[in-house]
């Protein structure tokens, strides 16, 4: 089956591009605490063209990535696992259990502080960690959990963006904003046309990243309006404009742009206080919202809808499988840091603490949930030989 390729290919280009990430993560840290450290920071505010470095990595390479989480979004709508309601719903249910949840752990935490603004940080999945470290299980972890997560992840996702795009906002420029506008009526136009070439998408694509870059909503929002622009199909034979972008960019967006992001964005220099740090009302925001909080709520809201018959549990899979798969979801990481930087714009010693407390929340979501799904598939092999001996 097509989906099934896909998604083997695609767990396989998670767990080698998470693997390169953890390098650039490490590699970040190591240049920011050297005598290096001030030369990169240099680096990347150093001006090229009318942005900074880390400018035109933030708004500018994350609007590709972006542009490959839509594509992925639309793809999944149209022909995948959120095609139908019966598929979709408990992925859906699922994420928004493990949106609503972590974000009320942080406001409880932080309302009425400096910190409330990001309470969106602990929404964030990471798709790239959290698959990846599922991919090291191998088949020890059924196939349904994975796609489960992939999908979750997904609609996390696209929680996330709706979240930049309606609460990360900034004062609106009306006449970028009419502009972004009238090249997006474009870009459907072509689509309605059945223009298949994608160089006929990319250039409007540009011009739609440049006037949404200056009406005040983030860049990188461009990048998704664009993916559910480009044609798509149902068939299972014919390949898609869109499953060919999407090859295209798999490795471009895995391998360059984000460890290039990485190694921009957890430059973190310790400072004395950052420890006493996680254990204040911020930092346990962010890290009980993590660890905790996604897999409280991504298990709860899936509880209630299998209890009320919306949705089913994933094939040949438990509920000590879910709170694994919730306990991953828990890395939040890529979009985390990215959502960090939009809520504390101009606050660096903010950003870094919140950038500290997400490495630590997604390395205890990420080693726990790994440990746990290895641990439930070591049991189920010694149950298995048992009845076997017998």
């Amino acid at each position: 089956m097509l989906i099934t390729n896909y998604f083997k290919k695609f767990f396989q280009i998670a767990q080698s591009s998470g693997n390169l990430l953890i390098i650039c993560v490490i590699v970040s840290l190591m240049i920011a605490n050297s005598s290096l450290g001030d030369d990169f920071q240099n680096l990347l505010n150093y001006p090229i063209g009318p942005y900074s470095t880390s400018l035109w990595i933030n708004d500018g390479l994350m609007a590709i990535f972006f542009l490959l989480v839509g594509l992925e979004i639309k793809r999944e709508l149209i022909e995948g696992e959120l095609s139908s309601l019966k598929n979709a719903s408990l992925p859906i249910f699922a994420a928004i259990g493990g949106m609503v949840v972590p974000a009320l752990i942080f406001v409880f935490f932080n309302y009425g502080t400096e910190y409330q603004n990001g309470w969106g940080i602990p929404m964030a999945t990471d798709i790239a960690f959290s698959l990846a470290i599922i991919s090291m299980l191998g088949k020890r972890v059924p196939a349904s959990v994975k796609i489960f997560l992939t999908a979750l992840a997904i609609v996390d996702d696209l929680g996330a963006i709706v979240v930049i795009a309606i609460f990360y906002t900034e004062k609106l420029e009306f006449t970028y904003l009419a502009l972004s506008g009238a090249v997006l009526l474009l870009l459907i136009l072509l689509n309605f046309f059945k223009v298949k070439k994608h160089i006929f998408y990319i250039i409007p694509g540009l011009f739609l990243w440049h006037f949404m870059h200056h009406s005040g909503i983030h860049a990188t929002i461009a990048g998704v309006l664009l993916a559910f622009t480009i044609p798509t199909n149902e068939s299972t034979t014919e390949i898609s404009p869109l499953e060919k972008l999407e090859e295209k960019l798999h490795l471009p967006v895995n391998y360059f742009i984000m460890p290039i992001f990485a190694l921009a964005n957890t430059n973190i220099q310790f400072k004395s206080g950052m420890i006493e740090g996680l254990f204040s009302n911020f930092g346990y925001g962010i890290i009980l919202g993590l660890v905790l909080g996604k897999v409280v709520g991504i298990n709860l809201f899936s509880f209630i809808a299998i209890k009320l018959k919306l949705s089913d549990l994933p094939k040949k899979s438990n509920w000590s499988q879910m709170i694994g798969a919730g306990l991953l979801a828990g890395i939040g990481f890529t979009m985390s840091i990215f959502i960090a930087l939009l809520s504390y714009k101009g606050h660096t010693e903010i950003q870094d603490e919140a950038k500290f407390a997400i490495l630590v929340a997604s390395a205890i979501s990420g080693f726990s949930g790994y440990f746990l799904l290895k641990l439930l598939a070591k049991k189920k092999v010694t149950i298995s030989d048992y009845k076997e001996n017998i």
